[in-house]
């Protein structure tokens, strides 16, 4: 395993185990949409150093007007649509609820893939799928049963709102991974949407922002928008392994929970851990334990 790997798969992780935290601390002195705002214009900042740094802006500035089309739809969905829903679900739950739920996306685009992509999924897999959604109901009905946690439902459905649409950005933007350069798409991305967000904030109107409340949609731009992608990509480029970088994302939301009850001061209720150890459990037996199953299974028809 590269040393620069490692270290850059760390520096992601550790990145997206704060952003909890921090979404919630910024929405004391931000809206949702003020908070996407400044963060989205923080990250588009840090893509266009990197895209200055790496020499790419001739590609950039050559691509199809079609592809031009596409990455002004595709803002649409990340940012402006998919952090608007998962901000305002941050100003309607505990941070604790909020964070796990936003985990089953995968589990989410294994049901999209079924649906428009017609992939024969294994049976064994309804398995991982019923494993992560018994976390759901656990973390949603527990949390408010057990740990006394007041939950909106509204703020629910737009937590699993927010999975869905990161579900099928994922979805899009995977078959176009061999035509694209992940910087500039997350470049194109985010300079569309900023546009779509300062655009709409000039209709609109925001209200007087805090030095405070600069600062911390600052922190989200950067540590949950922009650093951490570029820190994963350049891991993945890195690797011998990277089913190991990929395994490493799964230690964030534990490190998460870590950060909302030292700084958020919330009390973690254990219906949060079993919910969040089911989510998890259901992902990684889907992309582990599904394989090795059906290995044995082959092996076992061939002797």
């Amino acid at each position: 395993m590269n040393g620069r790997a490692l270290a850059s798969a760390s520096l992601a992780v550790l990145s997206w185990s704060t952003v909890a935290t921090a979404f919630k601390l910024a929405l004391e002195h931000l809206t949702h949409f003020e908070l996407l705002l400044i963060a989205s214009c923080t990250a588009l900042l840090i893509f266009t150093l990197v895209i200055t740094v790496q020499r790419k802006w001739a590609p950039l500035l050559q691509l199809a007007k079609r592809r031009w089309t596409y990455y002004a739809l595709l803002g649409l969905l990340n940012p402006v649509a998919y952090y608007l829903i998962l901000f305002k679900s941050y100003s309607l739950l505990p941070a604790q609820v909020a964070q796990p739920i936003n985990y089953v996306w995968p589990i989410l685009l294994t049901v999209l893939l079924v649906l428009f992509s017609h992939r024969a999924i294994p049976r064994v897999k309804y398995i991982g799928l019923f494993i992560s959604l018994c976390g759901v109901v656990f973390i949603s009905l527990g949390s408010s049963e057990i740990g006394h946690l007041h939950l909106s439902a509204f703020g629910l459905f737009l937590a699993v709102f927010s999975a869905f649409l990161w579900a099928t950005y994922w979805l899009i933007t995977d078959k176009e991974k061999e035509k694209a350069d992940a910087t500039m798409s997350l470049f194109l991305c985010f300079f569309f949407g900023s546009v779509y967000l300062v655009a709409a904030a000039a209709v609109i109107g925001i209200h007087p922002i805090t030095l405070q409340g600069l600062l911390s949609g600052m922190y989200v731009g950067g540590f949950e928008m922009g650093i951490p992608f570029i820190a994963f990509g350049y891991a993945l480029g890195k690797t011998t392994n990277p089913a190991l970088i990929n395994q490493m994302c799964y230690l964030a939301p534990f490190l998460s929970l870590f950060f909302i009850a030292m700084v958020l001061g919330e009390p973690i209720v254990v219906t949060t851990y079993v919910g969040l150890a089911l989510i998890v459990g259901g992902i990684l037996f889907n992309q582990y334990g599904v394989n090795l199953k059906l290995k044995k299974s082959f092996y076992h028809g061939h002797h």
